[in-house]
């Protein structure tokens, strides 16, 4: 289907294709073409479309948006753990076993801590080293946190441009039935 846009705008962002803001419908539908119910179908077709990947993405926001508190948390572990090295006593702590279910550890001077990696898989690393694994995820959490906002944005724009299109198209044809129905009653008059 063809869309009346110019070629200097955005055809799309990550897989989610572009809205085209239609300026004259009567082009536009001839360009498609299409009929007035066959646009509306493709255009709210295409906003379930917008609606599912929206949905999708908020999903991928609410994750990142709890796992970047874990890794700060487990940050702020490996640096109590870098300030207490060499100190003699053990660190005293409470962890959640699952959900509501605590214990107590105590934990002793260690130069390596072991991070759960996910998937059943826990690994041993130096407090440097997972100090520089935890960071590295950090940065990359929000990165994708940030590129997920911008492609949410975008996508409300694309609903946003979509739902006026189809009012455009809408408002157009009761206007043109409007116009062919006054033409009609004028022609039955004279005659």
């Amino acid at each position: 289907m063809a869309e009346t846009s110019s070629s200097s705008e955005v055809r799309e962002r990550r897989g989610i294709p572009a809205a085209a803001f239609v300026e004259d419908v009567q082009t536009y539908l001839r360009q498609s073409d299409l009929d007035v119910s066959s646009a509306l179908a493709f255009l709210q077709e295409r906003l379930q479309q917008y609606k599912l990947v929206e949905m999708k993405l908020l999903a991928q926001q609410r994750e990142l948006q709890a796992k970047i508190p874990d890794i700060e948390k487990c940050l702020d572990i490996v640096a109590t753990l870098q300030a207490r090295k060499g100190s003699g006593e053990p660190l005293l702590a409470d962890f959640e076993i699952s959900e509501g279910i605590f214990s107590r550890a105590r934990i002793e001077d260690s130069d390596s801590v072991c991070l759960w990696l996910g998937a059943n898989v826990m690994l041993q690393y130096s407090r440097e080293e997972a100090n520089t694994l935890l960071q590295k995820n950090l940065e990359n959490a929000k990165a994708s946190l940030d590129v997920l906002i911008g492609d949410l944005q975008f996508l409300r724009d694309q609903v946003t441009i979509t739902q006026v299109t189809i009012a455009r198209i809408y408002n157009w044809d009761v206007h043109q039935r409007r116009r062919q129905a006054v033409g009609t009653s004028s022609s039955d008059k004279d005659s």
